[in-house]
């Protein structure tokens, strides 16, 4: 019997998510979408693509939670989409109600899933769906870090004219302008990336990092990313899905590691079927440890603003 994979939200992430799952073999897949006609429309397209690209997972469309039931990850991406010159900050008010209203209706048809999280703004989205759904903490997984660095390698590789697969990174901290690209444990070939980029040209790298997602929303005008979104996320799809233990960068609810309790914050975890099965500590230089705190506190500013 195949898996199952719920994803709420049929617009550009959530579509392409389940086109990416389906296309895979992974899993099942439901998606999930208020607009009358478009989960369906949507599902039917990529099931009809089956034959040619010989999948065999089926993909059903819906305004409603019952085909839900039992799936083994709900992916939330439900929400308003950032438009040019909005943070994602001013998303907060309208996708606090969103997400918890979807929260709600998952958790009563699946209460063994595990979460992800990919509404915006991403840590304080997280906050909403662990409050609501009840569930333990390493079933309410945010995606961020994944995302985050996987442009941070693309730039990297782009500067150096090397493989993607030979650059190896992490960025910690929240999804937003604060994030922490960690340049001491990046490298190529596991050769330091200091000892192959200036430190001048690196900065300028890691600032492009943390304005990827700005980037691709002023070029588009009407939209936000969505093609590294839903890789991202198929990632940590994957490794629940197939007890990887894959250790990837997620927003994860720490209590006391990296000295900061009860937020939700981006740091490397072991992604298992259970969710998250441990979360990685990594020491940290005190810049670094100032930079993910620094991140922190602009997290905290969002939720204590949701008044949960």
């Amino acid at each position: 019997m195949r898996k199952k994979v719920t994803v709420v939200g049929a617009g550009n992430v959530g579509a392409t998510l389940a086109q990416r799952v389906a296309e895979k073999g992974y899993a099942d897949v439901v998606l999930v979408d208020i607009v009358e006609g478009l989960p369906q429309g949507k599902a039917l397209d990529i099931q009809e693509s089956a034959p040619v690209l010989e999948f065999d997972s089926r993909i059903t469309g819906s305004n409603t939670y019952e085909a839900t039931a039992n799936s083994d990850i709900v992916v939330i991406t439900a929400g308003i989409a950032r438009k040019p010159g909005m943070s994602r900050d001013d998303l907060l008010n309208t996708n606090q109600k969103i997400v918890g209203g979807v929260t709600e209706q998952v958790v009563k048809y699946s209460p063994n899933a595990v979460l992800i999280i990919v509404s915006n703004p991403l840590d304080a989205m997280c906050h909403v769906a662990h409050k609501v759904s009840k569930f333990p903490r390493n079933r309410v997984i945010g995606m961020a870090g994944v995302l985050d660095t996987a442009r941070f390698r693309t730039f990297i590789a782009m500067e150096l004219n090397v493989a993607v697969e030979e650059v190896q990174a992490y960025v910690l901290g929240g999804h937003g302008d604060t994030m922490v690209p960690l340049t001491r444990y990046t490298s190529v070939a596991g050769i330091p990336v200091g000892e192959l980029i200036p430190k001048g040209r690196l900065d300028q790298i890691v600032q492009r990092a943390r304005d990827g997602g700005a980037e691709i929303v002023s070029l588009l005008k009407t939209g936000s990313a969505y093609y590294a979104p839903s890789a991202s996320t198929l990632q940590m799809v994957e490794a629940i899905l197939f007890d990887k233990k894959r250790i990837l960068p997620c927003a994860a609810l720490l209590e006391g590691e990296y000295g900061i309790k009860g937020l939700y914050i981006g740091v490397p975890v072991k992604l298992g079927a259970s969710g998250i099965e441990q979360i990685i500590e990594v020491k940290l230089t005190p810049d670094e440890g100032a930079a993910l705190k620094k991140s922190a506190a602009a997290v905290q500013e969002l939720v204590t603003a949701l008044k949960l």
